[in-house]
C-alpha cells in the first residue's frame, strides 16, 4: 500500500453554508471493506442529522475523529485504501511506517504546504486556526520551548484514537468525553482507575467506584508514612478528596450540564437573532371552530381523503393559505442589506415540530398550489419525517410563513417568535369545549385562540389584523375554503 492509494474523505457541506458538523456515530471501523455509496457515519449539523455515504470502494485505514467530535466542513474524517490491498498487509507495515514517514513528510507535502493533524493545511505564511472545541488532540501539551512538529501532531491524533498519548508510547486511559468530565469534576485521576468496559474502556461506574476507596484509606496511609520523607506530601493531599466528595452526591445529583450544539444551538442563535432584529407584534383572536371540527369528521369519510390523515391542523393550514391569497403582502421578507421588502409569489408553509434534538421548522414547498388531499399527504410526511429525525437540511430552508401548534400541549395560546427570514407566524391554541353565545343563546361550542406574530417593519397593524381575521372567518365558517380559494 502506498500513500497515493489512500483517499481522504472530507466532511461535506450537507446544507447551505454550514461550517461544521458533529460526528454522532461511526458505522465502520479500521479494516472494514466499504463500497461506493455505503453509509459510513451519521453526523449532526445545525439543521439536522444526516448519514454520509463514502464515494469510493476500498478498505478503511483510519477514522480521524471519534464519535462526539465537532469537525469543520472540508476536514478529512476517514482514510480509505483504494488500492485493493488486504487489511493484513496494512497491519504488517504499520510498525515501520512512523520511522520512515518522519523524514520525507515535508518534501511530500504538495505545493509547499506542510501536513497538519489531518491531510495538508495552509501555507506557512497563513494564520493558524485555533482547534475547535471537542476536537481530538494530544493529551499532554508540548513544552513552551518545543517547536510545532506536524508529524508529532499527526501521531498524537492517531495515538488518541488507539489509546496512546502520542508522546513516548505511554498508554493513555481510554474513556469517553462525558466520563472524562465526570472524573475531572470528582478529582479522579483516570490513570489510577481500573477499567471494566470492552477493550479496556473506563466507564462511569468505574469512576464512581474509584471515589469510595480514595476517601477511606487516606487516614490509614497517613499513619505509616508519617516518619518517611513522603509523609509531608501525603498530608496536604488529604483535603482534596475530603472537600470534593461531599460536594457531589451520586444519590441525588442536583445539576446536569448538557452541551448546547447541533440543532438546539442553531435554534437558540436564530431565536435570539429574530427577537433582537425584527420588531415583533402579536395579535390574538378567539374563534368558534365547531363547524371546522364537524368538517374534519366529514372529510375522514370522504372517498377522496381515504388513507390520508385529516385533522384540525390541515384545515388551519388551508385557512392560512386562503388568507395569504387574499392578503399577499403578508408573505414577504425584509432584506436588511439592500433595504428592500421581498414579496414572495409562492408559499413554503413551515410547520414547527418538536423533536428529541430540539425545535425544527421544515416546510411544505409550494403549499399554495396543492389540493387539500395533496396538502394532507405533504403534512403527514413532514410530521413523520421530523419525528423520526430524518428531516433533511433542504426541507428546512426557504420557508416563507410558519404555523406552530401549541394546542397539542394543552396550551391556550402564546406569543411565537418569527422564524428568521419570515414575516409572520401563526400560533394555534388548544381546542376546548367552552360556553359560547351562538345564535343568541349560550351553548357549548368548540373554541380556540389564534395568535399571529409579525414583523412590524413590513407588516403594519391593518395588514396583520386582516390576515388574522380572515383565518378566523374561514375556521368559523369553513365553507369559505371553497368560496374564497
Amino acid at each position: 500500500m502506498t500513500e497515493a492509494s489512500v483517499r481522504e474523505f472530507k466532511m461535506p457541506d450537507v446544507g447551505e453554508g454550514l461550517t461544521e458538523a458533529e460526528i454522532l456515530k461511526w458505522y465502520v471501523q479500521p479494516g472494514d471493506t466499504v463500497t461506493d455509496g455505503q453509509v459510513v457515519c451519521e453526523v449532526e449539523t445545525a439543521k439536522a442529522a444526516v448519514e454520509l455515504p463514502i464515494p469510493y470502494d476500498g478498505v478503511v485505514r483510519e477514522l480521524h475523529f471519534p464519535e462526539g467530535t465537532t469537525v469543520d466542513v472540508g476536514t478529512a474524517i476517514i482514510a480509505v485504501d483504494v488500492s485493493g490491498g488486504a487489511p493484513a498487509e496494512e497491519a504488517s507495515a504499520a510498525p515501520a511506517a512512523p520511522a520512515q514517514k518522519a523524514v520525507p513528510s515535508e518534501p511530500e507535502a504538495p505545493q509547499g504546504r506542510k501536513p497538519v493533524l489531518v491531510g495538508y493545511g495552509v501555507a506557512e505564511s497563513s494564520t493558524k486556526r485555533r482547534p475547535r472545541k471537542g476536537a481530538t488532540r494530544p493529551a499532554e501539551p508540548a513544552p513552551a520551548d518545543t517547536p510545532y512538529d506536524a508529524d508529532t501532531a499527526l501521531q498524537g491524533v492517531q495515538g488518541e484514537l488507539n489509546g496512546q498519548n502520542g508522546r513516548g508510547g505511554t498508554r493513555r486511559p481510554l474513556a469517553k468525553p462525558p466520563v472524562r468530565k465526570l472524573a475531572k469534576d470528582l478529582g479522579v485521576n483516570l490513570a489510577t482507575v481500573t477499567p471494566s468496559g470492552p477493550d479496556g474502556i473506563i466507564t462511569r461506574e468505574d469512576v464512581h467506584a474509584a471515589v469510595a476507596p480514595t476517601a477511606a484509606p487516606q487516614p490509614t496511609t497517613a499513619v505509616p508514612t508519617a516518619p518517611a520523607p513522603a509523609a509531608p506530601q501525603s498530608v496536604p493531599a488529604q483535603p482534596a478528596p475530603a472537600v470534593t466528595t461531599p460536594v457531589v452526591s451520586y444519590d441525588a445529583v442536583r445539576e446536569t450540564r448538557v452541551p448546547v450544539k447541533g440543532v438546539r444551538k442553531a435554534t437558540a442563535a436564530a431565536m435570539v437573532g429574530s427577537a433582537f432584529t425584527a420588531p415583533h407584534v402579536t395579535e390574538f383572536v378567539t374563534v368558534d371552530v365547531t363547524r371546522t371540527m364537524k368538517l374534519v369528521e366529514e372529510l375522514k369519510q370522504d372517498k377522496d381523503m381515504q388513507g390520508l390523515r385529516v385533522n384540525p391542523l390541515l384545515l388551519i393550514a388551508r385557512a392560512l393559505l386562503v388568507a395569504i391569497k387574499r392578503n399577499p403582502e403578508i408573505n414577504a421578507s425584509w432584506d436588511e442589506a439592500n433595504q428592500e421588502i421581498v414579496r414572495k409569489h409562492y408559499v413554503n408553509l413551515g410547520i414547527a415540530a418538536a423533536t428529541p434534538r430540539g425545535l425544527i421548522v421544515p416546510n411544505i414547498k409550494d403549499a399554495h398550489d396543492k389540493t387539500l388531499p395533496q396538502l394532507a399527504e405533504a403534512l403527514a410526511e413532514l410530521v413523520s419525517t421530523a419525528r423520526e429525525g430524518r428531516t433533511s437540511p433542504a426541507a428546512m430552508q426557504g420557508g416563507t410563513i410558519t404555523i406552530t401548534n401549541v394546542g397539542v400541549f394543552g396550551v391556550d395560546t402564546g406569543t411565537p417568535l418569527l422564524n428568521p427570514g419570515e414575516s409572520a407566524i401563526l400560533a394555534v391554541g388548544a381546542i376546548k369545549l367552552q360556553p359560547w353565545v351562538h345564535k343568541g343563546k349560550v351553548k357549548p361550542r368548540q373554541v380556540t385562540t389564534l395568535a399571529l406574530s409579525f414583523d412590524h417593519r413590513l407588516v403594519d397593524g391593518e395588514l396583520g389584523s386582516k390576515v388574522l381575521a380572515d383565518v378566523a372567518a374561514v375556521l368559523e365558517r369553513p365553507k369559505r375554503l371553497i368560496t374564497w380559494s
